[in-house]
């Protein structure tokens, strides 16, 4: 393969309204910054003349068959010569004339350099009113909280990065959430990222963009909540969990009462019971979401907690579920034996429910426990012998 310093790669489905004067730009970039460089496109199925401007201008050009903006980045960086990799949109919005901030921090060491549009500057209606104050913002902002990121624009199409580095993510979004994909697993796997201003202008094209706001905007939404699992599992199982113990144990006597106006009686109970059950499924949901995601290599490596869970044999976790569950069933026989005692009559709800929901509680955890070490452990056996 023929190895060039930079490949300017764009994503190409039928952009022959724009896909020239970005072409140019890009060659023009290169020429001026006397860069060993090429221009890249990576078609994903156009069916206008965009390959056939494309190839008339020297860019080199590839055909992506799977669909989807992210399947055609993939392919694109798999196939550049380019040590370096600049991908963009060829819908004329990103300025490939000024490309130079990116090729420095390239050229120092980093992994990923992502553009900044909010800082650099969006031309009125280059973005969505609801893109640019609503949806863009919140995205980004859910992905510094999730992942420790200091990138304030997750989305922009505009970015940088060291193409062995990124190819080593085996990235594999096949949508508009890649741009998602590449900034969380590039945080996840410590890649040396920073980031530069950039300008964002009104695109040159006279159809509506691929981009869906509703559906691409729940994509990355979903990645970045199935990348998080101490946010998405552990935090609000945790205080469901919370919740839940402490309205059972004011509870343990069938009522808890502040005053005359307000009490909790064993309906109650049965809801807070419920949240230690749905809690402590959450808190065991983010253990085995942290172990699914360490052996797809989107994590590189675990918190003390998770590697100390995997590290417990099964039959330790098989020996703490027969105790919670021999214990529930234990209460739930006495429940029964007081019921006989009343020759199965009726019994005071305050004073019989609250072994009996307690006994159910530790019954389900108890089980719960015996199958997630099973699975854990199989867990375990697929990274030991992968």
């Amino acid at each position: 393969m023929k190895i060039v310093e930079l490949t300017i790669l764009m994503p190409c489905l039928n952009e022959e309204e724009t896909i020239g004067i970005c072409i140019d730009k890009a060659l023009k970039f290169i020429k001026k910054n006397n860069i060993n460089g090429e221009v890249l496109i990576a078609d994903n199925g156009s069916t206008d003349n965009s390959v056939k401007i494309a190839k008339s201008l020297g860019a080199r050009v590839i055909k992506v068959k799977e669909k989807g903006y992210g399947s055609a980045l993939i392919e694109g960086t798999k196939n550049a010569y380019g040590k370096y990799v600049i991908m963009g949109d060829s819908d004329d919005s990103y300025d490939f004339l000024h490309l130079e901030e990116f090729i420095k921090k390239l050229r120092k060491g980093y992994d990923l350099v992502m553009g900044d549009r909010f800082k650099g500057g969006i031309e009125k209606g280059a973005m969505p009113f609801s893109h640019r104050y609503i949806g863009n913002p919140i995205l980004s902002f859910i992905g510094r909280i999730f992942f420790h990121s200091q990138i304030r624009d997750f989305h922009c199409g505009l970015r940088g990065y060291n193409k062995e580095k990124i190819l080593s993510l085996n990235l594999n979004c096949s949508g508009m959430e890649y741009a998602s994909e590449m900034v969380v697993k590039s945080e996840l796997n410590n890649l040396k990222i920073t980031q530069v201003p950039t300008t964002l202008k009104k695109d040159g094209r006279t159809r509506k963009p691929h981009l869906k706001t509703f559906s691409d905007g729940w994509r990355h939404l979903n990645f970045l909540l199935i990348h998080a699992p101490n946010w998405l599992f552990l935090l609000p199982g945790s205080i469901l969990l919370i919740i839940g113990f402490i309205g059972v144990v004011l509870l343990r006597n069938g009522y808890f009462s502040i005053n005359s106006n307000f009490s909790l009686g064993i309906n109650s109970m049965l809801y807070f019971s419920g949240f230690i059950i749905i809690g402590f499924q959450l808190c065991f949901f983010s253990i085995l979401a942290k172990i699914h995601s360490y052996n797809d290599n989107i994590l590189v490596k675990l918190d003390k907690i998770t590697l100390n869970l995997m590290k417990i044999k099964t039959i330790y976790y098989l020996l703490f579920g027969f105790i919670l569950t021999l214990i529930g069933l234990l209460l739930s026989v006495y429940s029964f034996v007081k019921w006989k005692n009343v020759n199965f009559g009726d019994l005071n709800p305050s004073n019989f429910m609250p072994l009996v929901i307690i006994a159910n509680c530790l019954l389900i955890m108890g089980i719960e426990i015996i199958f997630s070490g099973f699975l854990i452990n199989t867990m375990n056996i697929k990274k030991v012998h992968r």
